[in-house]
């Protein structure tokens, strides 16, 4: 399935029912008096967070929403029938902004959470209502008001407590295949992720934690370049991020400084958030160009923590634990 994460939908209340004009009429009952009823309301439209999805594939054919109308009042007082409700289920991790304007209107991150999105119109008063001692026989009623209509844009952000970044190609598919149960598309060329694969990492019984791998960076990819800029936006709910650089890269230090380039470029908070770097297939490189690595420093005082494979598995438990230690601390 592609994987969809904006979206742009039209959505409309229902309308109140109007009221009901009329008067009753009995035998043996004198001055019957009016009695129409009133409109009931218009449905409403509402989102709800549902942890089983993971992608707004839904929305990518159907775009226009529309709630029950509230139907018309009735004799004897009798009010009309209230338009049913449509619940709209989305991703959690769903942010909802004002097509119009931008604007950022909500931010569903907890299963099952429900946000009314747009409200039913209320329903008309029937000629009942407007009796008075002085105006017996009223002849008119109310309109049902109409419901609210808004154009929204629906951007999904994944929940996820680690993120894995790193240019094209660097192993960060194998290593959350590793790590986790997650089963991404695996090849030796570049981009070989197309869309961001979530796994549950378990340390022990009760210990667990989500973790993301994030399709290829590169330079410029804060731009448009490349696949990033479909999902930088990704790593921003992340809590820990992991930097792989690649241990057969002849420039691993000016790989490193690509990454934040673009993150910071993307989004300045991105650079802040808690870290961890390593360098991944190690096993390709012989002991000596290791020792050589251990002496990179990427910035002031940070080195790699880690050298790993994901094939012989060195250093994966460790690294695993580290991740743990990190969410702890954050």
């Amino acid at each position: 399935m592609k994987f969809i994460d904006t979206a742009q939908i039209e959505v409309k209340a229902g309308h109140g029912g109007p009221g009901h004009i009329s008067f009753r009429r009995e035998k043996y009952v004198p001055k019957g008096g009016p009695d129409g009823g009133n409109g009931g309301a218009g449905g409403s439209i509402i989102l709800r967070a549902d942890a089983s999805l993971n992608t707004l594939s839904d929305f990518r054919y159907k775009l226009h929403y529309q709630a029950k109308d509230g139907q018309p009042g009735g004799k004897n007082r009798c009010s009309g029938k209230m338009g049913s409700n449509l619940i709209i289920r989305v991703p959690c991790g769903v942010v909802v902004y004002e097509s119009g304007t931008n604007q950022m209107l909500i931010d569903i991150t907890e299963n099952g959470e429900e946000i009314v999105m747009v409200k039913g119109g209320k329903g008309g008063r029937g000629n009942a209502e407007f009796a008075t001692s002085t105006n017996q026989t009223p002849r008119y009623a109310e309109s049902g008001l109409p419901g609210e209509e808004l154009s929204i844009t629906l951007e999904l952000k994944l929940l996820a407590d680690i993120g894995l970044i790193g240019l094209p190609n660097v192993g960060k598919s194998t290593l959350i295949s590793v790590i986790s149960e997650a089963k991404p598309k695996i090849a030796d060329y570049p981009f070989t992720t197309l869309i961001p694969n979530l796994g549950i990492v378990k340390i022990a019984d009760g210990k667990s934690f989500t973790c993301a791998d994030i399709p290829g960076l590169i330079e410029g990819a804060h731009q448009g370049k490349g696949l990033g800029i479909e999902f930088l936006r990704h790593i921003e709910r992340t809590r820990c991020l992991v930097y792989l650089i690649d241990a057969m890269s002849e420039t691993p230090k000016e790989d490193y400084i690509t990454l934040k380039n673009e993150l910071k470029s993307f989004n300045p908070a991105l650079v802040k958030k808690s870290k961890i770097v390593c360098f991944s297939r190690v096993d390709a490189i012989p002991e000596e160009k290791i020792r050589e690595l251990k002496k990179t420093r990427f910035e002031k005082g940070l080195a790699a923590s880690f050298y790993i494979s994901s094939v012989t598995g060195q250093s994966i438990k460790e690294l695993k634990m580290a991740m743990w230690e990190q969410l702890s601390e954050t």
